[in-house]
Formats: C-alpha cells, sequence, structure tokens
C-alpha cells in the first residue's frame, strides 16, 4: 500500500528546521508494509497545501500531512483543510477539554488564540491529542483517506504510533516485510555491483535489493515482503549467506549500525580495553568511541600526536623512521599503535597519519594518503588507503575505515 507525506511549514523550506518527521514516519510505515512514494514539504500558503493534496490524491489513496496547525495566525492548515473540503469549523468540545486540561497550571486563562485550536472542519474525525494542545484530524473521502497531524515531533509520534498506524494497519493489511541490510567496506560501488550481478540475479521475485553507498562502506540492504513471515525470513538469510563466498573479504557487520555502536557491541563487558593515537584524523576516532554511551568500560583513552615531536617522545616512533619515511608510512603508524599501547597499558589500540589535505601534498604522497595501523595481542598490522581530494571526508573515512579495522582485528578476521 502506497502513501505520500506533505510536511508544512516555510521553516522547512528555509533549513531553519530539518524535516526528521518524514524520516521517522517513513521508517515506521514500511516496517508494517507501508510504502511511502513521495514526501512533499510545502509552504505555509493555502495554495500550496491544496495544490499539493489535489496532486497527491491523483497518486495515492492515503496522505499522512504534518505542520500548520499551532494556534498563531501563520498556522493555516486547518483553514485550509476546511476550504479544500468546502466545510466550516465546528467547535469541539473534546478537543477543548483536552487542550485546557494540558495548558492547566501553564497559563493564567485560555486567550482566544488557544481557544481556537478546538475548532475543527466539520467533516473530520477528531482524534485526541494527550501531549499536545491541538487535535488529529482524520478525513475520509471517496474512500481516500488524508490525516492531519501537529508537526511537533513528539505529537507526531504519539499520534502515529497509537492512533494512525494501528487504523492503517486494520484497514489495509500489508503483509510482512522483512529487511536484513549488510555492511560492506572497502570496494567501489560499481566493483561490487559488478561483483554481484550474478547473485542478484538469483534473487527471488519478493526479494529488493538497494544499494546505499556511504564514504567508505556501502549498506545493501535486501527487502523481502510475503503473505508469510517465515518464508520471507528464510529467504533473506539464504541470499545473505550466499553473498560469503563472493564479497566475504569485505563484509564487516549484518547489523545496521555505526562502526562505533559495533565496537562498543564487541567489547562492552569483555574486559577488553582500546587505546587511540591520531595525527590526521585529529580526535576524531576517539570522539566517535566516547559518543557511546557506557564507552568508559573499554576506552582508556588517546594520544592527538599531530607533532613529529610528539609522536617521538610520547609514541616512541624513531627519528630515524620520522626522517626516512616521513610521518605519512607505514613505519610510523605501526610504531603509533604500539606505542600508545604500551603508554596507556591497553590490549587493543589503533593509529592513523595521513594527508587530510588541502596542503602538504607530495608527487608520492597526495592528498587523501593515509596509513591505518591496529595492534592487538599478537602484534600489528596497517594498511595504506587513498581516499581523495576533500579535507573533512578524508578525516571522516579515515576515522570509520580505523574502527572497521579495529573490530576485524579483535574479531580475528583481518
Amino acid at each position: 500500500m502506497n502513501l505520500e507525506i506533505i510536511t508544512i511549514g516555510n521553516e522547512l523550506l528555509i533549513g531553519q528546521v530539518v524535516d526528521t518527521n518524514s524520516a521517522w514516519m517513513g521508517v515506521e510505515l514500511n516496517k508494517r508494509g507501508f510504502d511511502v512514494s513521495r514526501v512533499t514539504s510545502v509552504q505555509d500558503t493555502a495554495d500550496a497545501i491544496i495544490s499539493s493534496l489535489k496532486e497527491a490524491l491523483d497518486r495515492v489513496d492515503i496522505i499522512l500531512m504534518t505542520g500548520g496547525l499551532g494556534p498563531t495566525n501563520d498556522d493555516i492548515t486547518k483553514k485550509t483543510l476546511a476550504e479544500f473540503f468546502g466545510v466550516g469549523l465546528v467547535f469541539n468540545e473534546q478537543a477543548y477539554a483536552d487542550l485546557c486540561e494540558l495548558l492547566k497550571g501553564r497559563v493564567s486563562h485560555i486567550n482566544d488564540q488557544n481557544r481556537g485550536q478546538a475548532y475543527v472542519p466539520e467533516n473530520c474525525e477528531v482524534i485526541r491529542n494527550p501531549v499536545g494542545t491541538a487535535p488529529v484530524m482524520w478525513f475520509e473521502q471517496n474512500g481516500k483517506i488524508i490525516v492531519s497531524m501537529p508537526g511537533v515531533p513528539s505529537e507526531m509520534k504519539q499520534a502515529m504510533e497509537y492512533e494512525i498506524m494501528p487504523r492503517l494497519t486494520n484497514r489495509f493489511p500489508t503483509g510482512h516485510i522483512i529487511h536484513k541490510t549488510v555492511l560492506v567496506y572497502n570496494i567501489p560501488e560499481a566493483v561490487l555491483a559488478e561483483q554481484l550481478t550474478g547473485w542478484e540475479s538469483c534473487l527471488p521475485s519478493f526479494i529488493s535489493l538497494a544499494y546505499l553507498p556511504a564514504p567508505g562502506r556501502i549498506r545493501l540492504r535486501l527487502s523481502a515482503r510475503s503473505q508469510d513471515e517465515q518464508t520471507a525470513q528464510a529467504a533473506i538469510e539464504k541470499a545473505v549467506k550466499e553473498l560469503y563466498p563472493i564479497i566475504g573479504d569485505h563484509i564487516f557487520s549484518e547489523e545496521d549500525k555505526s562502526a562505533q555502536e559495533l565496537l562498543g557491541d564487541q567489547l562492552r563487558g569483555s574486559g577488553l580495553t582500546v587505546a587511540v593515537a591520531e595525527s590526521c584524523t585529529g580526535g576524531r576516532i576517539g570522539h566517535l568511541i566516547t559518543s557511546i554511551a557506557g564507552s568508559s568500560e573499554y576506552f582508556v583513552g588517546g594520544v592527538m600526536a599531530y607533532a613529529n615531536e610528539v609522536k617521538h617522545e610520547l609514541l616512541k616512533v624513531t627519528n630515524d623512521d620520522l626522517m626516512n619515511h616521513g610521518a605519512v608510512s607505514q613505519q610510523v603508524v605501526e610504531q603509533m599503535a604500539l606505542g600508545v599501547k604500551a603508554l596507556l597499558g591497553t590490549d587493543y589500540s589503533v593509529a592513523t597519519s595521513g594527508i587530510a589535505g588541502p596542503g602538504g601534498a607530495t608527487e608520492e604522497k597526495p592528498v587523501g594518503t593515509v596509513w591505518i595501523a591496529v595492534a592487538g595481542p599478537d602484534g600489528v598490522k596497517s594498511e595504506l588507503f587513498c581516499f581523495g581530494g576533500y579535507r573533512e571526508r578524508n578525516i571522516h573515512r579515515s576515522a570509520d575505515m580505523a574502527l572497521i579495522l579495529l573490530i576485524r582485528l579483535i574479531e580475528g578476521k583481518y
């Protein structure tokens, strides 16, 4: 079952507010078998709202709207919907009672602007909003459904979880949809697609595949839709199993999580510890690790060794290697990893040294040249990467790849 989402508000169009509503709705609706075929953001004008509604009704039978239901003059969604349906506004006692209860103790009196929120188009079914002052409005006409919800994310989520989605799933049985994400690293998207041509052509017709690239990694998302959940699950598992003989060396997880989340899952409660030595990433790896709650269990600390003096004095990188091979070299980054591991007494460590850019490049070492080393109980391993010409992307890709290599080392797969 396809549906469309319309988000209303000038603040969305000028970038003052990021539209997180449609992203959340898309995830939750898809879990229940509904496909969001289009998301449209429009201005707070009657013409824009009505035009988007008319166009959407030509395409789908369900439209979910958010925004424009507040008490101020620029909130015109409710009046516009009344105009669209050719009806008047009527006072809803239950909506007013809910509003008064919510504002009790918060305002000295209910003014005209607040009271105005209890007026609704006379052809709508009012759905109570226990966490906000504007009621949710459900319209049906000619077999089609339009739902208007507040734009405040907490209010929208309350309405969706407890009212809208239960009603839609009861009305429109959609079967089962199962997603599986396989995280792949260190392989270009076009190369990956070429390698998977035969595998992809053998997927059952009820499984779809999406390539979702990000710097340094690709998410392969398999989606199976079936009336029988076990059939969908078995088909997904079989397809994933058949991936390993083809690209197994590039798969680092079957969970749709960030590298730092996966590292936390791997180390939390294990008693193992990690340290970092960062040059070109400038603390990015440490930041990612500590963004995960509970990281103090396994992350001891790190050294941001930008200058060669710090590499030598704190991490015991030899001056000979710094002079003969340069800071961006296999010899130096391996000594950095081993040095911080010894300095902080950890089980594992990771180190980076590279040329983030835009300056500092040579003919032999262009911008984007990065060495990454990971060390553990059995020694140190390192790898050279060439990430490209953009500083911020180089920093992010280096940090992400460093965590991936660390994860694989701890798993014994690197």
